[in-house]
């Protein structure tokens, strides 16, 4: 621009500057009035009236205006300058950052509005050039978040503490607040110990370790274990340098899982063995200790190649069988609860460390338990007397049954020898019934007693189980614990009178019941069972009896031999001879079968157990 175009330039309208600009001097508007100041948008409206002024040419007009928009073109959206405050008001704030128009900020942006003051400089954010409607966006707190995140990257890149306040809990972790930016502090960096309930945090102030930062998505990651770490290494040093076996130390119970407990000794961790918590039984290491509890501990191993050291409770306490002879005596009677249940019996706690053994012999004098868990639970508390103390191999046999009278001590009073009773088959074996005389108390009726006549195979021929009868006491042995008992005694025996019914030569009816290799067993009138050799049979060339008879089949038979005394009855089909030989022998082999169809006598009672028996109490 020449001078003489200058000189026809309103000095009030535009002032000269000695900006550089492409293509020589560039003007720019004067400084506006203190009425204009309060509308920048005057000055753009004096640009627009000044085609219409005397003495500009239109390349001059185009030039002026070009200067003034990129004046304005300085201001990019995303950046953070410096404004003036402008007005106040209840809702809002007006800034002008020296643009062609002013920002409006709502003033809930602002800590505390009573501190804004008109003419008062503030940092704004250029949140767009020009919205819809024209208007400048700005944003007093994206501009305090930009100055804080500088701050944080420079704490990050220096490696400094921050300090920041735990204002809400989310999933995995807390978010903190960092003068104004939210970081991320996972619930695995908030302490060496785990912290159980994060909500005792929220409010409260702490220091922290930047660990990350994306600037992309302006994420922030918090550690405040690690300081704790870095405090606590020093300790840990000093503690494993004075380290040693039958060291006493207190520290804090930090886990607790089902094996044993994690203690924190000061920077250093120990493991407690479930073993090692208590002398007695223990389930759970719950049951011992709490978490975060302070506990003293003593150390039983260190082994420095892994890192490990075991802990011992148990241990500062005295062992509990040091004087339980005197605390327990035999013969007296203690209380205890029922810990464990086994097949053999059960085990009663004493007190911690001290359990005794109820065997399954020892609880009932008359009951026929299965299973102790018949009778008893665990968790139970009951009496029990002491039988006996093992000292040396930590055991103690307890009665339970003896807390009561023995009742077999005046079985024979109650049940004489001859005696008849009533009775209700509970069991039947391959030799014999057991009858209940009374509750817990049974007798036995051997197969041989069952029946005077029949040669019974089982007992079920004879008696079912759940029938009522009538038994005779044959014996009672009070040391043995047993009653021997008749049901065929109940009757008269018929081997009286059947001699003269079953005289030699007489003849009668038979039915075959039993198929034999040496001939035939029938059953005669009287319920009395014969016996017929295979050489007394009609039919001939006979391999084995089932080749020419038949069960229920009905002879018709002489009887041959009548023997009162081992009772036994011969007989023939063929009608009276003598017995050859061969028959003779054949009636002795068929004696010895009966015999051995008849099943010896119940096997002797199993002797009790002894503590030596049974497994060891783990103490």
């Amino acid at each position: 621009m020449n001078e003489e175009t200058k000189e026809n330039v309103p000095a009030d309208e535009v002032g000269a500057v000695n900006t550089q600009g492409t293509g020589g001097d560039v003007l720019t508007p004067a400084a506006p009035t203190a009425t204009d100041s309060q509308n920048p948008s005057t000055d753009k409206k004096a640009f627009n009236t000044l085609d219409d002024e005397e003495g500009y040419s239109s390349e001059e007009f185009a030039q002026l205006a070009n200067l003034y928009e990129e004046t304005l073109s300085d201001f990019v959206s995303g950046e953070v300058v410096t404004g003036k405050v402008l007005a106040v008001n209840e809702k809002e704030v007006a800034v002008d950052i020296g643009f062609k128009s002013e920002g409006v900020i709502p003033i809930d942006e602002f800590d505390d509005p009573s501190t804004i003051q008109v003419g008062q400089d503030i940092q704004v954010f250029i949140d767009d050039i020009e919205d819809p409607d024209g208007m400048l966006v700005l944003s007093k707190k994206k501009a305090d978040f930009m100055r804080i995140w500088d701050l944080v990257n420079q704490s990050y890149d220096r490696g400094e503490i921050v300090k920041g306040k735990c204002v809400r809990r989310i999933k995995g972790g807390i978010v903190v607040d960092l003068s104004g930016v939210d970081a991320f502090l996972p619930g695995s960096q908030i302490d060496v110990r785990p912290i159980r309930d994060f909500d005792a945090l929220i409010g409260q102030m702490m220091d922290f370790k930047i660990v990350k930062i994306n600037n992309l998505r302006k994420n922030i990651v918090v550690s405040h274990r690690a300081l704790v770490e870095e405090a606590m290494k020093g300790q840990r040093e000093k503690i494993l340098a004075d380290l040693q076996k039958g060291q006493v130390l207190e520290g804090t119970v930090k886990n607790i899982t089902d094996f044993g407990v994690f203690i924190d000794l000061g920077g250093v961790d120990g493991l407690l063995h479930i073993n090692d918590l208590s002398w007695g039984r223990v389930a759970h290491p719950s049951e011992v200790v709490g978490l975060d509890e302070k506990i003293k501990v003593i150390v039983l191993d260190y082994n420095e190649d892994k890192d490990r050291i075991s802990l011992g409770l148990k241990q500062l306490q005295p062992h509990p069988w040091e004087d339980v002879g005197a605390k327990y005596p035999v013969g007296s009677v203690v209380r205890g609860k029922v810990v464990s249940i086994s097949d053999y019996g059960a085990f009663v706690e004493l007190e911690r460390g001290v359990e005794g053994l109820i065997h399954i012999s020892e609880m009932s004098w008359t009951q026929h338990i299965k299973h102790p868990s018949k009778i008893l639970a665990v968790g139970e508390i009951l009496d029990a007397k002491v039988l006996n103390i093992n000292k040396e191999e930590r055991k103690i046999s307890l009665g339970l049954k003896q807390l009561e009278p023995d009742p077999w001590e005046t079985l024979a009073e109650r049940y004489p020898i001859g005696s008849r009773h009533t009775g209700k088959v509970r069991n039947l074996t391959n030799f014999g019934a057991f009858v209940e005389l009374e509750e817990g108390i049974d007798g036995l009726i051997h197969i041989s007693d069952l029946s005077w006549t029949k040669k019974i195979r089982h007992p079920g021929e004879v008696v079912k189980k759940g029938d009522e009868i009538e038994v005779i006491v044959l014996n009672v042995d009070k040391d043995n614990r047993r009653i021997s008992l008749g049901y065929k005694q109940t009757q008269d025996n018929p081997w009286d009178t059947l001699e003269d019914k079953y005289k030699p030569n007489t003849i009668t009816q038979g039915k075959v019941i039993r198929l034999i290799e040496k001939g035939l067993i029938v059953e005669l009138p009287e319920s009395v069972d014969g016996f017929v050799p295979m050489s007394q049979l009609v039919k001939e060339n006979l391999t084995k009896p089932a080749d020419g008879y038949q069960i229920d089949d009905v002879l018709t038979l002489t009887v041959i031999e009548f023997n009162k005394d081992s009772k036994k009855i011969v007989l023939s089909e063929k009608g009276y001879s003598k017995l050859e030989e061969k028959d003779l022998k054949a009636v002795e082999e068929i004696s010895a079968l009966e015999a051995e169809l008849s099943v010896p006598e119940p096997p002797k009672k199993k002797e009790k157990k002894t503590d030596e028996d049974l497994p060891q109490v783990l103490q």
